[in-house]
């Protein structure tokens, strides 16, 4: 064999192999194709393919974090909201990321902000704001039933930040205000109809027996003269005198 050959030889070689030997990493696997068929896949690890043959497309199986744009929503009740939201997923199937969708990254994102305007759509405002994590788990498992087809598994949607208009804002505060003076109305009333119960009571014992009304004068006389004033102001009932008076009655 002459030097000729076995330096064309050698010169295939050195270009065949390096396109016959692949290395995919654990994270990733790689789908291929022969002749334009689909073979299965392949890795993680060392192995070879025909050059010319076959072709070989990889892809990543790690967990994505994908941002949805700020949407504009109109809620259910007709407020007017910009919202954004996070969606994390991963590829289960590689073949169906491959063959069933051009772009499963851009595929996601559009159909995670089309379901986004839709569900937040229907949904009120209160809703919005206090009931995240039911709303949540919506998005994840509408914008999941979409992509499984794609072999795409959505894990978690979370709803980032909502944002409202100033006018929105100053209303929900004077809204929130009032809610305050309502309830310190009501605490307020609360309290007075308990005092005058109580009242009611105590004025009913006392009326029973004159004695505990002058026990009473004499313990808030004790009460005030604690404090040391110097001058002490103290009504004095007509039912004392009458027992007093009594009492000088049956001496004579």
């Amino acid at each position: 064999m002459s030097p000729i050959v076995i330096g064309v030889i050698v010169l295939a070689l050195l270009i065949i192999l390096p396109m016959s030997v692949k290395i995919v990493p654990e994270y990733e696997r790689g789908v291929l194709f022969r002749l334009g068929r689909l073979v299965g896949q392949r890795g993680p690890g060392f192995f070879l393919i025909i050059p010319f043959v076959d072709r070989m497309v990889k892809v990543d199986l790690r967990v994505l974090t994908m941002d949805v744009p700020s949407q504009e929503v109109i809620t259910k009740d007709n407020v007017t909201v910009r919202v954004n939201a996070v969606v994390f997923f991963r590829v289960v199937t590689p073949e169906d990321s491959v063959v069933k969708v051009l772009d499963h990254i851009r595929a996601t994102s559009q159909i995670s902000q089309t379901t986004l305007r839709n569900v937040l759509g229907q949904s009120e405002l209160d809703e919005l704001l206090t009931g995240r994590e039911k709303l949540n788990q919506m998005l994840q498992r509408i914008i999941d039933e979409h992509t499984d087809p794609w072999g795409v598994k959505v894990s978690v949607v979370e709803i980032k930040e909502v944002e409202l208009t100033e006018e929105m804002k100053r209303s929900m505060a004077a809204q929130a205000e009032a809610e305050r003076t309502r309830r310190a109305k009501i605490i307020h009333a609360d309290g007075e109809f308990q005092a005058s119960e109580r009242l009611a009571q105590a004025g009913t014992i006392i009326g029973r027996d004159p004695t505990a009304l002058q026990l009473r004068y004499l313990q808030t006389l004790t009460e005030i003269a604690s404090e040391k004033n110097s001058t002490i102001i103290f009504p004095l009932p007509i039912n004392i005198f009458e027992a007093f008076s009594r009492m000088s009655g049956s001496s004579q």
